[in-house]
């Protein structure tokens, strides 16, 4: 990464630390620091189970707990088993714990009021703007990609995603019994593999590669969660696809199909260096069949 990109970043996280006031012991004068407020508020009036919080708010189990108690020995919280898992733990608000909830909601108000005040109309809308993008780019940079086992919870979940989205779109319907059929044994090494893109934890999606020696591989079932999509995810999980399928599966040329009512993939596959080629299998709703040599790194 360049010296250039990095000081801008972190003159950028200076401003707005400052702005928000996270470097005051005090956050909003509420008595308590950033972490205790931010973490008040993430329970909400419904209560979560601690094991939401953390992924939510990228904490281990440690920092976790210790919030949680300083919010108990105020009075403002209170813990109790999950249901139906009484092993997962749930907290919630006292009443006490509500009415400090709703000082924290005014008080928040009040501070972002004070940052749009000064600023006239068009100079409100330029910053509402450019924090929704800085917002869903930073959400974008949270993302991991992983080599997942294909039996796993979350690869079988991206892949439920991806089966009702097809059904949602192509026109008839769709049919999984009608498509081209993957053994599992397919989709791990030596025989392809499964990538899973977790945000804060959470499957937002997948890919996955055949392999079939050093004849080019598959890319098949790339899915990607309406709710980051428009953040770049789906040409990073392509790219990091390519990657694979030239590390591990040793080959320079990969192949798929696509049906013609997933629009915004096949601009994105064009958009990428894929070009169109005959039909090498027999996929009952492909439209489409695309190629592309890859570059070595």
């Amino acid at each position: 990464m360049d010296t250039a990109s990095v000081r801008a970043v972190r003159s950028f996280n200076r401003t707005v630390t400052e702005r928000v006031g996270a470097l005051d012991e005090q956050y909003l004068g509420t008595g308590r620091p950033l972490g205790q407020a931010r973490m008040l508020w993430e329970i909400g009036f419904d209560g979560a189970d601690v094991r939401d919080l953390r992924q939510r708010l990228g904490l281990d189990s440690g920092h976790a707990s210790r919030l949680l108690r300083a919010l108990e020995r105020e009075g403002l919280v209170e813990m109790e088993a999950g249901a139906p898992d009484r092993r997962v733990r749930r907290a919630r608000l006292t009443s006490a714990g509500k009415r400090e909830r709703r000082k924290l909601d005014r008080l928040s108000d009040e501070l972002a009021t004070s940052m749009l005040q000064p600023l006239d109309t068009t100079q409100r809308e330029r910053l509402q703007a450019a924090m929704a993008e800085v917002g869903r780019l930073l959400r974008a940079s949270l993302i991991e990609i992983e080599i997942a086992d294909p039996t796993s919870e979350d690869a079988r979940w991206c892949l439920e995603q991806y089966w009702d989205e097809l059904a949602r779109r192509f026109e008839g319907g769709f049919d999984r019994s009608q498509t081209i059929q993957i053994p599992q044994d397919e989709l791990t090494p030596p025989g392809g593999l499964v990538l899973v893109a977790r945000l804060r934890g959470r499957p937002v999606g997948s890919g996955s590669l055949r392999f079939h020696g050093r004849k080019p591989a598959h890319l098949k079932r790339m899915w990607i969660s309406p709710d980051v999509r428009g953040a770049g995810l789906g040409r990073r999980l392509l790219l990091e696809l390519e990657r694979h399928a030239a590390r591990v599966g040793g080959v320079s040329v990969v192949q798929l199909e696509t049906n013609r009512a997933l629009t915004e993939a096949i601009a994105l596959y064009r958009a990428t260096g894929y070009h169109e080629v005959a039909a090498f299998n027999d996929e009952k709703y492909g439209d489409f069949w695309f190629e592309k040599r890859l570059v070595p790194d």
